[in-house]
């Protein structure tokens, strides 16, 4: 089941993130949902400030006013998160959950995601996507860590090397 889950935003009342997270939590706890709730974050960063000339790391939250909840979407489900003191809803129109697609959950840093691939060192590939969209290379570097590829594709008489991720390329 866990396959099926995914990310959702929630509007919580602002300064309250914290309290609706550990809510979430100790319902999905006491109700024995974890296989249908998966996790809850408040997405944080650390500033560095300088005051009174000493470094301080602060964190703040990234999204004042927002819960992310990785989750299997249920009547159940929906009805818990829904009713937690502090949310005010999901976040989609007229209320009604729309999970956040793969690039918003890369882009957010909400969540690494890991595609196993099929490539290896040499293959011929076509760009899929992306300003480099129909040239064909061949891959010279994976980086796991990056999820992304170097290609060599052949511009104006000559090869250039090119970062692409994973996801902007098939094999031929």
């Amino acid at each position: 089941m866990s396959e099926q889950a995914k990310w959702y935003v929630v509007h919580t009342y602002s300064g309250h993130e914290n309290k609706v997270k550990v809510n979430i939590e100790k319902m999905v706890e006491n109700r024995g949902m974890e296989d249908v709730i998966l996790e809850v974050r408040v997405p944080m960063e650390e500033k560095i400030e300088i005051k009174n000339g000493k470094k301080r790391i602060k964190e703040s939250k990234l999204f004042p006013g927002y819960v992310i909840v990785k989750m299997v979407m249920t009547d159940e489900s929906w009805y818990l998160v829904r009713n937690t003191r502090g949310v005010t809803g999901f976040v989609g129109p007229s209320s009604k959950p729309v999970p956040l697609t793969e690039d918003e959950v890369r882009n957010m840093g909400v969540e690494i995601i890991r595609h196993d691939i099929n490539f290896q060192v040499g293959d011929s590939v076509r760009v899929i996507s992306g300003p480099f969209e129909s040239f064909i290379g061949s891959i010279e570097k994976i980086n796991m860590d990056k999820q992304t590829f170097k290609v060599l594709i052949s511009m104006f008489g000559r090869e250039t090397p090119v970062e692409l991720e994973f996801h902007q390329v098939e094999t031929l």
